[in-house]
């Protein structure tokens, strides 16, 4: 019974020196890691700029912050002239299409896309990040829907607070 008691509590201790380590070889790995501090309003709008992008800045009134504002382009998308697709070639476009839609969020072209819920003539739309309305326009027009006419594009400049989350 003795030895019983004497091997629980060796393997006790040992799962409480192996817990230690564990934590701090954590906490360690944690210490490591750098962290990059978020880039100034400055230093945004001035990258922002270099690239292309049309910026302005703005204080906000309430909290006193230096607001950047950075010009984006919406794409509606909306019903086009050449809807006659059968079902099998309409879920075959719409795969594409949606495959398209991944492509430009996935390269950092497009920041938002989503269907409108209510099957009017505008179908749905899409954000895209790029600094001209002529480079939006063109990736807009690759998206396989708008090649065959199931969709047709209508682009308009829109502005935004660069880094602001839709809640």
């Amino acid at each position: 019974m003795e030895k019983i008691r004497l091997l629980f509590v060796v393997i006790l201790l040992w799962q409480c020196f192996s817990c230690k380590d564990k934590v701090e070889e954590t906490t360690i790995k944690m210490e490591q890691q750098v962290i990059e501090p978020e880039p100034s309003v400055a230093e945004l709008k001035k990258r922002l700029e270099s690239q292309g992008f049309k910026t302005f800045e703005y204080i906000d009134e309430k909290t006193r912050d230096t607001i950047l504002m950075q010009q984006y382009f919406i794409a509606f998308l909306k019903s086009g002239p050449n809807r006659s697709q059968s079902k099998t070639e309409a879920d075959s476009l719409q795969a594409l299409h949606l495959a398209h839609l991944g492509r430009m969020y996935e390269e950092g072209y497009a920041d938002i896309s989503g269907p409108f819920g209510d099957n009017g003539d505008i179908r749905g739309i899409t954000i895209y990040n790029v600094p001209t309305q002529e480079m939006a326009d063109s990736l807009a027009n690759m998206d396989p829907m708008v090649k065959t006419g199931r969709l047709a594009i209508e682009i308009h400049p829109w502005w935004a607070a660069k880094g602001f989350k839709l809640r």
